[in-house]
């Protein structure tokens, strides 16, 4: 049978220089921060964005600016997980939860805050949640409960299940699970509001980058990797020194649904270890501390998404 449970970066094997890249990765989801409605009475004064493998965490200060108390639907959508393509390929998904899989907490001026949540079993532009929902079938893909279930269906409702699209040739789950929690938040005339949000980040990556061994074009351009750094890597390479990639993505340009750009926004990169590297694309990227990275805006509204590059240096033994 085929494997449903996707493996965290965490879990992938050690490999050495020659060995198969291809075997030996994982592929990641991008994730973002919270979305409001479109409203032209809230600003968001401040986004302090603080980003590492461990942790995602956002502080965000909005302020409605109408004159009136204003109420507005804010969400979390999550990546979708599932489809043919992701059961091809290992992919980091950080907790084993068929619903909240990144493990994300949301609070409002320091208390939690209890959300709705919406889910739609995607084929195609087809929403199939009824169908599974009706016949007894989790709706998380990426589990085996999902696929236990399928199995246990009626002949007749495995072949119903297949000429919707549910299913592969094989017989496997071939739909993709977009999962959004929201709430209707109330935003005083005036009044700051503090929002606080953290999640686990998907995070991919492979056991040994070609970063100093090959050119890889496609990396440098797209985390703006420097000359000096490459310098870095390729003296690495010529003492036989593993670094391994890890990728992660965050999505900015999807949130900027308020009255006026941020007014001021905050970066932190944090590598987590001073041996290891990182490289990201950003304006005036400027060192804090050993392994913290800052970049700050302001009056800023995002028109590309991050995607950071982390390298990190492997040990005799892993």
């Amino acid at each position: 049978m085929r494997r449903h449970v996707f493996l965290a970066l965490a879990a992938l094997s050690p490999c050495l220089p020659g060995m198969a890249l291809a075997n030996d990765s994982s592929a990641h989801l991008a994730a973002g921060g919270l979305v409001l409605t479109r409203s032209d009475a809230i600003e968001m004064q401040t986004e302090d964005l603080e980003i590492s493998r461990s942790a995602v965490k956002v502080r965000y200060t909005f302020l409605n600016t109408s004159g009136k108390d204003v109420v507005s639907r804010v969400a979390f959508p999550l990546p979708p997980v599932g489809g043919r393509e992701m059961f091809e390929i290992d992919v980091a998904i950080p907790v084993d939860s068929p619903d909240n899989f990144l493990g994300f907490e949301t609070r409002v001026d320091g208390r939690p805050v209890k959300m709705e949540i919406e889910q739609k079993a995607m084929v195609g532009k087809v929403d199939r949640a009824a169908w599974l929902r009706a016949n007894g079938i989790p709706l998380a893909p990426h589990l085996g409960p999902a696929q236990e279930a399928l199995e246990r269906l009626s002949p007749a409702l495995q072949a119903e299940a297949k000429g919707l699209g549910l299913v592969d040739e094989e017989g496997y789950p071939d739909w993709k699970l977009e999962t959004t929690y929201h709430w209707l938040q109330r935003f005083p005339a005036g009044v700051p509001v503090l929002v606080e949000h953290d999640y686990k980040p998907s995070v991919g990556g492979t056991v040994m980058t070609m970063l100093g061994r090959d050119a890889a074009p496609e990396t440098v351009r797209g985390y703006c990797v420097d000359p000096a750094l490459l310098t870095t890597m390729r003296r690495a390479a010529a003492k036989e020194v593993i670094y391994s990639e890890n990728w992660l993505d965050y999505i900015l340009v999807t949130g900027g649904n308020w009255k006026k750009p941020i007014g001021k926004f905050r970066l932190v990169v944090d590598k987590e270890r001073p041996e290891d590297l990182v490289s990201f694309c950003g304006d005036g990227v400027r060192k804090i501390a050993p392994t913290r990275f800052e970049m700050t805006k302001t009056n800023w509204r995002p028109e590309k998404d991050l995607s950071i590059l982390f390298l990190e240096r492997r040990t005799e033994g892993e």
